[in-house]
């Protein structure tokens, strides 16, 4: 599908990896609805973005989607081994659901895509307990992973978003962004059902 021409609504659009993504976007000729919980970071978006591209190209919104039990769910926490394991079950549903909307046609796409460490606000509020919580205690093992698997630019999420929006073959691809691959796929047995090995 192309984005030229289309709507699209990315959510923690204002800084970030929703931020890149929509600039790319963007970039690619769509309209973008900003979506974040943080008002004054959202209009700070609109506007450095109203001065790239025409006002009339963003919107922004101002709404939390967020779910703090999600974010657990970012990393290996040896602590809750079964919250974890349902986390790596993502990618089993977003395969076998993009099976069941191929097998019905119904037009829809799913994908997902696993990138590493994203130089992101999050990574900077690792020192900070009241976002950590019980795993502040954690944050010099983070901070050694981020050092070993080194940090990602935004840009190049949104890149691999985009790829994954316009390539109408992907269905049930598992993309991985990393700092030693770039973005790649997770390799699979085809089945009948995929149009494209991913």
């Amino acid at each position: 599908m192309h984005v030229n021409g289309k709507v699209a609504l990315v959510t923690g659009a204002a800084q970030g990896i929703g931020r890149a993504f929509a600039e790319a976007l963007l970039h690619k000729g769509a309209k973008v609805a900003l979506v974040d919980w943080n008002f004054e970071a959202g209009v700070k978006c609109k506007a450095a973005l109203d001065e790239q591209f025409e006002p009339q190209k963003t919107l922004f919104i101002q709404c939390d989607v967020a779910d703090q039990e999600q974010l657990r769910g970012l990393m290996p926490v040896a602590q809750q081994p079964v919250y974890c394991a349902s986390k790596h079950g993502i990618i089993g549903f977003t395969r076998s659901a993009a099976m069941a909307a191929n097998l019905m046609n119904s037009g829809v796409r799913m994908n997902a895509i696993c990138p590493g460490f994203v130089n992101t606000p999050i990574l900077e509020s690792i020192e900070k307990e009241e976002n950590m919580g019980q795993y502040i205690e954690y944050k010099d093992q983070i901070k050694a992973m981020m050092k070993y698997y080194g940090i990602l630019d935004p840009s190049m999420i949104a890149s691999g978003l985009i790829t994954l929006i316009e390539d109408d073959a992907l269905n049930g691809a598992i993309m991985k962004i990393t700092t030693s691959k770039g973005i790649h796929f997770q390799d699979y047995d085809t089945t009948p059902f995929h149009t494209k090995t991913q």
